[in-house]
């Protein structure tokens, strides 16, 4: 297991570190994990499935309504 820095997850997702609190905030994002009394990380394997779930729905054909 991997846990990667605010610095690299802002690199694989390209949020602002403000914008990756409020979407984990709002449940839409994997959660931190708390290191110690200063220090933060996020599990690699939970923030390449994240970006993946995007990439399959950006894949994913789109319904119109006719």
């Amino acid at each position: 297991m991997r846990i990667l820095s605010k610095r690299q997850v802002k690199e694989l997702v390209l949020y602002s570190p403000q914008h990756v609190a409020r979407l984990e905030k709002a449940g839409q994002f994997p959660k931190r994990v708390h290191l110690g009394p200063s220090r933060v990380g996020w599990v690699e394997a939970e923030i390449l499935d994240w970006l993946q779930k995007r990439l399959d729905r950006r894949e994913a054909p789109t319904r119109h309504s006719s």
